[in-house]
């Protein structure tokens, strides 16, 4: 099935590449795992100008949402472009949050999530057991149960990516009970797997780009090694699968609210993790070593391809998922 976006979202798309391209996000995403955030907190200010984050709040709390397509478009880019920071998380957080009606925590912090001022971390265990950026992060909120609670920073864990650092948390108060979390709970999960889905989309598409461009210009036996059969091949399988798994996240979003939508994010999730994850390993075959160095910018593109595929679940987690689902008929 084909997806086409309408104009609108068109040209919301286009803006956020724009506007990630003329920020520079390589030098945004260095000095974030650098630990110094101020450049990447001023890029989540312009995400939230052009509305990212609006999009997952209600518009009883300042936003606009939920729009499922629209958050699609955005983290898209957003993987494009390798935006650093607790989005998807936030992202999730604003849908919990959003589910649990006008009282606090949700009045507390809607409003600030819309305009850009919250930067929120969120532990969804057993599928999402640390904080990202729980450091950088105003607040951190972890799920017990029927319980959400405030959550405090252990001592940070290594990833992959640099620039995805990971923290156990330590539950404190609790801010809200009650069969309802659980419900919310769920819905913030398939959200935050959505948009993660999404980002795997982005991070593959600019994989493949920067691949196919150093294919043409580096030259091997005096001629493009793009022209080589073999590079051909790996390169045509990287645009299927990113071209296979595009219109099932977008079909995810549009299944969002209904009894399917869980079945179909976890769908999303492991074509989406699958392509761009063979888009990473087709970078750094074709690239060579250095695909994998620090100063070279591809590199921050191939480690998170690995650390997303993993994120908000496994690949196994959620093609368990499905299979249940379709058991269930």
């Amino acid at each position: 099935m084909k997806f086409v976006l309408d104009a609108e979202q068109r040209m919301f798309g286009e803006a956020l590449h724009k506007l990630l391209a003329e920020a520079g996000t390589p030098a945004v995403v260095r000095a974030w795992a650098a630990g110094s955030p101020a450049p990447g907190r001023a890029l989540w200010r312009s995400l939230a100008d052009a509305g990212v984050f609006a999009l997952a709040v209600p518009e009883s709390a300042g936003g606009v949402g939920p729009l499922p397509v629209e958050l699609v478009t955005a983290f898209h880019e957003i993987g494009r472009h390798a935006a650093p920071g607790p989005i998807v998380e936030t992202v999730a957080a604003a849908t919990l949050l959003g589910r649990l009606g006008d009282e606090a925590p949700a009045a507390t912090w809607l409003p600030g999530i819309a305009a850009g001022e919250a930067v929120v971390s969120l532990a969804l265990p057993p599928a999402v057991p640390y904080a990202l950026d729980a450091d950088v992060a105003d607040v951190v909120l972890a799920v017990d149960g029927e319980e959400v609670r405030g959550a405090a920073a252990g001592p940070v864990r290594a990833s992959l990516d640099p620039a995805r650092r990971l923290f156990p948390v330590v539950p404190g108060a609790v801010l809200a009970a009650g069969p309802a979390v659980r419900a919310a709970a769920l819905e913030a999960y398939d959200m935050g797997v959505l948009v993660c889905a999404a980002q795997l989309v982005g991070v593959g598409r600019r994989l493949l780009e920067v691949t196919v461009e150093y294919a043409v210009t580096r030259r091997q036996f005096g001629r493009p090694i793009g022209e080589f059969q073999a590079v051909r091949h790996h390169l045509a399988n990287v645009l299927v699968g990113l071209e296979y798994a595009r219109p099932l996240v977008h079909g995810a979003a549009l299944a969002a609210g209904s009894p399917e939508f869980a079945r179909d994010v976890s769908a999303a999730k492991v074509a989406a993790g699958e392509a761009a994850y063979a888009a990473a390993r087709v970078a750094l075959q074709v690239h060579g070593a250095i695909g994998y160095t620090d100063e070279y910018d591809p590199s921050l593109w191939i480690r998170k391809a690995r650390a997303l595929y993993t994120a908000w679940g496994s690949p196994a987690e959620h093609r368990a998922r499905v299979m249940a689902a379709l058991a269930r008929g």
